[in-house]
């Protein structure tokens, strides 16, 4: 396999999301920079299976859990670079130029992308920049902005943690010092902000961060993130 990308995704019910973000990613491989789309899946009865088959994907299964399915993921892909992605995250036009210069420049970081919602209004606006902030001052970027990196330096940092949750704060944590960000963007979904309210979301997520930093364990936090999904 020439192409130097390998895009893992973590998937759990997502037949509906999975075609939108794997055509956001066509251009890599129209222009031979992905090798393969590896989905990792968690348990899915929804048929996001049969979407990930009929993309062409190679299929990695196992229990739920976002570090699990994405270490299972990593380990199955074959590409010199791995691009993890979530199921409902979509990249911007000219991520492929993005991607391309920061491995020729770059290629003892971890490249993420600037992130957007798919939504209207100043509270997607305002809740984006504070993300983007939080991963420039703090070497903090969340799963939800993609994480582009070399496989030999992600093997140097112990790889993908394998937890249930906040698997993007400890890979970030180990990465410090090693993070940049592309010049292209990572649009994701609102859902679930629009679900429970924007400053609502924003709040639980800061208390869920805070609690992991002061040492509560990843599986004591994802009962709590699951209970209000």
């Amino acid at each position: 396999m020439h192409a130097p990308i390998s895009v893992v995704i973590p998937t759990l019910n997502v037949a509906a999301l999975l075609p939108g973000t794997a055509e956001a990613l066509m251009a890599g491989v129209t222009e031979g920079v992905i090798g393969e789309l590896v989905v990792s899946d968690g348990g899915s009865d929804d048929g996001t299976l049969d979407v990930a088959r009929a993309l062409g994907a190679e299929i990695v299964e196992g229990p739920a859990g976002r570090g699990g399915q994405i270490a299972r993921g990593v380990a199955a892909a074959r590409g010199r670079w791995v691009l993890i992605l979530h199921a409902d995250t979509h990249l911007s036009a000219h991520w492929v130029e993005a991607a391309l210069r920061h491995m020729r420049e770059h290629g003892e970081t971890a490249g993420y992308f600037r992130l957007v919602f798919r939504a209207a209004g100043v509270a997607p606006k305002l809740v984006a920049l504070g993300a983007n902030l939080r991963s420039r001052v703090f070497g903090l970027p969340y799963g939800d902005q993609g994480l582009l990196v070399a496989r030999s330096v992600l093997d140097s940092v112990g790889g993908v943690p394998d937890v249930a949750l906040m698997e993007d704060v400890a890979l970030a944590r180990a990465l410090k010092g090693r993070l940049r960000m592309m010049e292209a963007e990572a649009q994701t979904s609102a859902a679930r902000y629009l679900a429970e309210g924007w400053a609502r979301r924003v709040m639980r997520n800061l208390w869920t961060l805070v609690r992991y930093l002061l040492g509560a364990r990843p599986e004591a936090l994802v009962r709590g993130y699951e209970a209000r999904r």
